[in-house]
């Protein structure tokens, strides 16, 4: 079994974290911050906004099951790509859609993906492609959140099911089976 990696902006991290864990070929997802400047920057650091940081994700995937370009149409579909620095009510830099290529094809990709997702969208899709910065792992108690504790945080139960809802309905063919 093959690993690749790709790493992810789409708002806050538990939502997106919470799509990705439940597909085949999905091995891990990890919450951290990239594209900033402060070295080992901390959840309430990022969260000012001045670090630079996005919170993002870190997804190992098995690309013989799943791949890239799948993960970026799911990216696409399940959060809002024409908000600039904005998901939802969570508004700042820290919170932009960016896809962060691990390699010059996934770059490639990521322009084919915009592409192919802009004729879903009214509005211009403004997420950037950035360089592949310093990844920092979130702390831990971010880890699996929606698993945890999401349901019994009202922020978490207004963004998440939509999220799962149209990943549900536009991808059902890409879950886990049910165990």
């Amino acid at each position: 079994m093959s690993s690749a990696i790709a790493t992810l902006a789409g708002g806050c991290f538990w939502c997106t974290e919470a799509v990705y864990q439940s597909l085949e070929g999905v091995k891990t997802v990890e919450s951290g911050y990239i594209g900033g400047t402060k070295a080992n920057p901390t959840y309430e650091e990022v969260c000012t906004g001045q670090t630079g940081h996005a919170e993002a994700i870190r997804i190992t995937y098995d690309p013989a099951v799943i791949g890239y370009a799948d993960l970026l149409d799911i990216f696409f579909a399940t959060h809002d790509p024409t908000t600039l620095n904005r998901q939802g009510n969570d508004v700042g830099t820290q919170y932009r859609s960016a896809i962060f290529p691990h390699d010059e094809e996934q770059r490639a990709e990521a322009i084919a993906a915009i592409a192919r997702a802009q004729a879903d969208w009214a509005d211009p899709i403004v997420t950037a492609i950035e360089p592949l910065a310093v990844w920092y792992p979130a702390e831990d108690y971010h880890k699996k959140y929606w698993d945890r504790v999401g349901t019994r945080n009202p922020y978490c139960m207004a963004v998440i099911p939509p999220k799962l809802q149209k990943l549900r309905k536009g991808f059902a063919e890409r879950l886990r089976a049910a165990v």
